[in-house]
């Protein structure tokens, strides 16, 4: 039996790791990735792609296979549902705990409500400002999340989009990390 577990990983955390430990000892586990097309924003810093990374090679190092699917949003709730299962491979479970996805999830799956892993510490907005303030944050995350987040400089993007516009950091977050070619002299 398949099961859906849809989140926006932003991060991907080891609450999040728990919930599918669990998952795939009763289900082959489909794994969407929410907002898929927001990225470059405080609470969205990660592209769909960088999130597929940290979810693909820290379910990798575990050994558990799933299947990761990219979920973008639809601003109208009453067909988000079934706009989530066109996108999916057929499934016949929803895994959450977050009462909108419950409800409307309900009417056309069944629904099986997780079980929140220390949600106080493992929240990703929690660890975004643990990011942006210096904190340490790499004991919340897998292993091979954290290295991810060092190979794309995801601290550096999450300090930058704090500081200001988000806007602006769409367009301007990759003159931080590249340098001109060609410098004129004077």
């Amino acid at each position: 039996m398949r099961a859906l577990l849809i989140g926006r990983f932003q991060p991907f955390h080891l609450g999040h790791m728990e919930i599918i430990r669990k998952a795939v000892g009763e289900y082959e586990l489909i794994i969407g990735i929410g907002s898929a097309q927001k990225s470059h924003t405080i609470d969205n810093p990660f592209t769909c792609g960088e999130r597929y990374e940290m979810i693909f090679r820290s379910l990798r190092k575990e050994g558990i296979g799933a299947h990761i699917i990219p979920i973008p949003d639809v601003d109208y709730n009453s067909v988000w549902a079934s706009h989530v299962i066109s996108l999916c491979p057929a499934f016949e479970v929803v895994l959450s705990n977050n009462p909108l996805t419950i409800e409307l999830f309900s009417p056309l799956k069944k629904v099986m409500n997780t079980e929140l892993f220390s949600r106080k510490e493992y929240a990703g907005k929690e660890i975004r400002r643990r990011m942006i303030e210096g904190e340490e944050w790499r004991h919340l995350v897998p292993e091979e999340a954290a290295r991810y987040i060092d190979e794309i400089d995801g601290i550096k993007r999450i300090r930058y989009l704090a500081k200001g516009d988000e806007r602006d950091c769409q367009h301007n977050i990759y003159k931080i990390k590249t340098r001109p070619r060609y410098s004129k002299k004077r």
